[in-house]
């Protein structure tokens, strides 16, 4: 990596309370209406390594959520705000500033665009006594970071940590990534067309039964990461046969349309660059050391490499 020309710079923001509009309903894909948990506040029973498909929830946020509610420039009220979902890096550590957890420490594992929000895991004892509003510092650490063997990928939202204890591994000219899933860019909704990555996230998409079976997407975990096929992320988020991007699920599913569990980008470059590996224990619960060995996974599965698999090649491009 390139740490000698990174820089570190601290960010600050407030864990907000869940918000709603004038109704309690979100009217789900199949037209019915439901009043459950959306995003925002302090999520006590789901952390990253968790299930993210399946709950009683619409874009649930694991640990807490955080914005910057200071005013920054004259004109421009959303300014600070901005600055902190660009500046998080996943993997970054984060300090209690105020509150009964002052000087407790936490984890950024994710940013969730439209709402804006950074989410940071914290140990459950600390969740626990965690109040809205209290002040969260991060150390923005990752902002430029590049990998100077592998000049044609470009990484956003990786923190060095993140990077150095992914179990990344350089072949001849193509860098070899471990993850969980091989997805079609197909099904990437909400979110496609941002004009930059390093903010917000793009949603997978759970509405077919049959998609759903085929890329064992009722399996995904807060935390996972995948590789999406077809998916050109280097300056926004796009269609884009022969790319390969690499991202973490950062919120859960979604009953509405064109939504589901968020994807937050963090390599991506020509599809000849990158070998998805399967590993069915990558997830920032075990890469960052955030969660007890035996409080998350699921049955261990079978090492093997995604990008030698034409079948599993075909089943990506099914989509596009």
């Amino acid at each position: 990596m390139n740490l000698s020309e990174l820089v570190m710079v601290a960010v600050a923001g407030e864990i907000v309370p869940p918000t709603q509009g004038s109704s309690p309903y979100r009217i789900g894909r199949d037209g019915v209406p439901r009043v459950v948990p959306g995003p925002g506040g302090i999520v006590i029973s789901h952390r990253v390594g968790d299930p993210c498909v399946g709950l009683a929830a619409d874009h649930l946020e694991p640990g807490v959520a955080v914005e910057s509610r200071q005013r920054a420039l004259k004109g421009k009220p959303n300014a600070a705000n901005l600055a902190l979902n660009t500046y998080a890096c996943v993997g970054n550590a984060a300090r209690v500033l105020t509150g009964p957890c002052t000087d407790q420490k936490g984890t950024v594992t994710g940013k969730h665009g439209g709402i804006d929000h950074v989410l940071i895991d914290f140990p459950d004892s600390v969740l626990r006594r965690l109040r809205i509003g209290d002040r969260i510092q991060i150390y923005s650490h990752g902002l430029g970071l590049r990998l100077p063997e592998h000049p044609e990928l470009t990484l956003y939202n990786c923190s060095p940590l993140l990077i150095r204890r992914w179990g990344l591994r350089s072949a001849p000219d193509r860098l070899r990534v471990p993850v969980t899933h091989l997805l079609p860019a197909g099904i990437i909704g909400s979110g496609i067309g941002r004009d930059n990555s390093c903010r917000g996230d793009g949603d997978i998409q759970l509405s077919d039964p049959q998609v759903r079976r085929r890329f064992r997407l009722d399996r995904l975990r807060f935390g996972d990461l995948v590789a999406i096929r077809g998916a050109d992320h280097r300056y926004g988020r796009t269609l884009r046969r022969g790319y390969t991007t690499i991202g973490v699920v950062v919120h859960g599913d979604s009953l509405k349309s064109g939504h589901g569990p968020g994807v937050v980008s963090l390599i991506t470059g020509p599809a000849r660059s990158l070998e998805p590996v399967h590993e069915a224990n990558a997830n920032l619960a075990r890469i960052l050391d955030l969660r007890k060995e035996g409080q998350t996974g699921r049955r261990p599965e079978q090492r093997r490499t995604i990008g030698q698999s034409e079948r599993l090649d075909r089943l990506a491009l099914a989509f596009m």
